[in-house]
């Protein structure tokens, strides 16, 4: 019988307190399975409990479907009757091109911020993480990328010259399969199972979950939640991700409305000064503030007079959400000014907003006008006005914080100015990275201390960086209190 903790979670706070005074190493895995990490998102009701039977099945309907279905024994058996018609005969090189499009543009939203959260807190045990999955790589392994998970385990697919045959290539990960890859694995990488943890949300995943010491049902199915109750095993409830609705839409309409609306209204309080640092500063205060109240969005911020205090600064901030040009200037409360990539130019709203508070504008596919444009921001920091960047460059595709591009340290290390993390948690939520639709919510933002720069060897700067880079993954695992 599996090992059971003496007190056995009910929560996440619980789960995560579990894992940190547990057994630590890389001995122990973390065994993920797909479903657990990802909701069966949009899932239609024609599709509920079957599969398309028509001949008109793509392959993009084979890799999504098979997501969105809860899968039972029966169709999992038409999950692979319809990939032997849809996948046979295309190059496994347009079948991971397809799969990583898919996650970007249909997947990504639904990955469960839980999920991430146990998995960086196992990474941060030392543990062995590993994703897998009865589907198929196309499926799976762009998730794993983005989730920085290293093993991955799924049912093979026969090629031949590069080519699928529409067979799978061995046993399937179905019940008993998976359990036996995990066996395998485990003994390969000579990984304690024993002690090792593993979360599914099906009945089919039953024999996976008595493999190890630490079995943990997510989002359980009915026969799945009636076994977790009998063996004692910790059972979670992840919320899933729900996509935009009617009100959603109307909200979102009303927020860039407010945007416009408190924009205009800031310039004018303020035009009587003739100031255009004074009225880009109103612009920000009133238009931010009309958008985040007509769309129903509540910031919840700690460290506020790190906003304040050094000024000025080069506020760093981590990047999931088209969101964040309204949530940035709100918290750093006026007397800042941002960078931006060429392409916002285009947007019709945030555009011209950007352009009158003095955003500067670079060209990333162009290194050196890059560099050439961001020659006048030391400038700017000199004359005291602060910058907001994002050190990822791009908007990330989970809770996680991608690598930091070196750009804004070094205009920090010559203007003489710290550097400020501005750490947001669950801007992603409330507007996914590649959407403009807003839902209605909280967002945590975490101003931490400066941080002096002034001392880096601008040629040596990696490990500095990587140190400020850990310092948001470690406030996203560990929140401070908001400020009262």
């Amino acid at each position: 019988m599996a090992e059971q903790s003496p007190a056995v979670p009910r929560d996440l706070a619980g789960a995560i307190a579990a894992i940190r005074s547990g057994p630590q190493g890389p001995e122990v895995a973390a065994v993920f399975d797909f479903a657990a990490v990802v909701d069966g998102f949009g899932r239609p009701s024609l599709w509920r409990r079957t599969f398309r039977s028509n001949k008109g099945a793509t392959a993009t309907d084979t890799l999504l479907d098979s997501i969105r279905n809860e899968l039972t024994d029966g169709e999992y058996s038409r999950f692979l009757q319809q990939a032997m018609r849809t996948l046979a005969d295309q190059p496994e090189a347009e079948l991971d091109e397809l799969g990583t499009h898919l996650f970007r543009k249909k997947i990504y939203g639904h990955l469960y911020p839980e999920a991430w959260q146990l998995i960086r807190t196992h990474e941060a045990a030392g543990h062995t993480v590993v994703l897998v999955t009865a589907l198929t790589r196309f499926q799976v392994e762009p998730a794993a990328a983005e989730l920085g998970i290293e093993y991955v385990l799924y049912t093979r697919m026969a090629t031949t010259d590069g080519v699928l045959t529409g067979y799978a290539d061995g046993k399937t990960l179905w019940r008993n399969g998976k359990a036996d890859a995990v066996r395998e694995f485990a003994a390969a990488h000579a990984l304690d199972i024993t002690h090792s943890y593993a979360y599914a949300d099906s009945i089919a995943d039953l024999p996976l979950l008595s493999v190890v010491g630490h079995p943990v049902a997510v989002n359980p199915d009915r026969q799945l939640a009636t076994a977790a109750v009998e063996q004692n095993w910790p059972v979670l409830t992840f919320r899933p991700r729900r996509p935009p609705r009617p009100i959603d839409y109307l909200r979102t309409i009303a927020g860039f409305a407010g945007l416009l609306a408190g924009a205009l209204v800031g310039v004018l309080s303020k035009s009587y000064t003739r100031q255009r640092r004074k009225m880009a500063d109103a612009l920000m205060a009133y238009g931010t503030g009309a958008t985040l109240g007509t769309t129903g969005i509540r910031l919840r911020v700690s460290g506020a007079e790190n906003a304040r205090a050094p000024r000025p600064a080069v506020f760093l901030f981590n990047h999931q959400s088209q969101f964040d040009v309204i949530i940035v200037p709100k918290v750093l409360e006026g007397g800042v000014t941002g960078i931006g990539k060429k392409e916002l130019t285009k947007n019709p709203i945030f555009g011209p907003l950007m352009r009158f508070v003095g955003v500067t504008f670079i060209d990333r596919a162009n290194t050196t006008q890059a560099k050439a444009a961001l020659a006048p921001v030391v400038q700017t920091l000199r004359d005291g006005l602060s910058i907001a960047v994002s050190p990822e460059g791009t908007r990330s595709y989970t809770p996680g914080v991608g690598p930091f591009k070196k750009g804004a340290f070094h205009i920090a290390i010559q203007a003489g100015v710290p550097v400020i993390p501005v750490v947001i948690r669950n801007a992603g939520e409330v507007n996914w990275r590649n959407s403009m639709v807003a839902r209605k919510g909280t967002v945590d933002v975490a101003i931490l201390d400066p941080i002096d720069v002034s001392s880096w060897d601008p040629t040596d700067m990696d490990g500095n960086v990587e140190a400020v880079r850990q310092l948001y993954t470690d406030t996203l695992l560990n929140w401070p209190s908001p400020d009262h």
